[in-house]
C-alpha cells in the first residue's frame, strides 16, 4: 500500500484547484447517502489519495457533492443502470463502472450487464495496475 502511494503522489499533476482530503465526517456521510459501509481498505484509499489527479480515469471521490466524480452520484447513477445494489462504483469509465465489492475486491461491471473477467482483489491492486496505467 505505501509503494502505491508513493507511486501515486508521484504521478500527482498539478491542477488549479487541488482536490481535498476527506476526513472521517465526510465518509460517514457518503456511507449515510448510499447506505452502503464502505471496506476498510477503501476508506484509507480515499483518505491517502482521492486527491491525486494522474492518468486518464478520474476515480471516485466524496469531499465535493457537486462534482462529476462524487461517489454517491457515479453509485447511484451505476445502480440505476443495473449494476447490482451491493457493490459501489469507485470510478466511471466509458463502457462501464470500476466497483468494489464488500471484501474489498474490485471488478469492472460493464454497461451491458456483465462482468468484465479481470478483477483485483484490493483498491490498491487495482490503483496499480489501472489508474497508474491510464
Amino acid at each position: 500500500m505505501e509503494d502505491i502511494i508513493e507511486l501515486l503522489r508521484e504521478q500527482n499533476e498539478d491542477v488549479p484547484t487541488p482536490l481535498d482530503l476527506p476526513d472521517d465526517d465526510d465518509i460517514i456521510t457518503v456511507q449515510e447517502q448510499i447506505l452502503i459501509h464502505l471496506p476498510d481498505d477503501y476508506k484509507t484509499f480515499l483518505k491517502e489519495v482521492s486527491d491525486v489527479v494522474c492518468g486518464s480515469i478520474e476515480p471516485a471521490t466524496v469531499t465535493d457533492d457537486n462534482s462529476h466524480t462524487y461517489l454517491p452520484e457515479i453509485t447511484a447513477t451505476a445502480w440505476g443502470i443495473g449494476m447490482p445494489r451491493e457493490l459501489i462504483a469507485i470510478c466511471e469509465v466509458a463502457d462501464g463502472y470500476y466497483c468494489i465489492e464488500q471484501d474489498g475486491n474490485v471488478r469492472l461491471w460493464m454497461n451491458d450487464g456483465e462482468f468484465d473477467e479481470e478483477e483485483w482483489p484490493s483498491v490498491w491492486h487495482w490503483a496499480r495496475d489501472v489508474w497508474l496505467e491510464s
